[in-house]
């Protein structure tokens, strides 16, 4: 089982949220180590995400630090995928 009620896959979060431009790249991403949930290393792009979750991502020559507002069901336009989280970096 790899979904749960209030809960989805790491590497479908952040493809969902438009991080990253696709599911692969997301889940080499984590399987290289440089992803951090709730101050956790994570390397398995199967681990669940819920809202309230801290997701750091360290890719494209920068850090950002995501909470999770949202786990989102699809890919949709930057609009819906910005509320998907609140970027921590930015205040906000």
């Amino acid at each position: 089982m790899t979904e749960a009620p209030g809960g989805v896959r790491l590497d479908k979060w952040l493809f969902f949220a438009r991080v990253f431009k696709s599911r692969s790249m997301a889940c080499e991403r984590i399987e290289a180590g440089g992803i951090r949930v709730n101050d956790q290393p994570c390397a398995k792009p199967g681990r669940l995400v819920r809202p309230g979750d801290r997701v750091v991502v360290s890719a494209q020559g920068r850090v950002r630090v995501l909470e999770v507002a949202a786990v989102g069901h699809r890919r949709g336009p930057s609009t819906e995928a910005q509320a998907l989280y609140h970027d921590l970096a930015e205040g906000g």
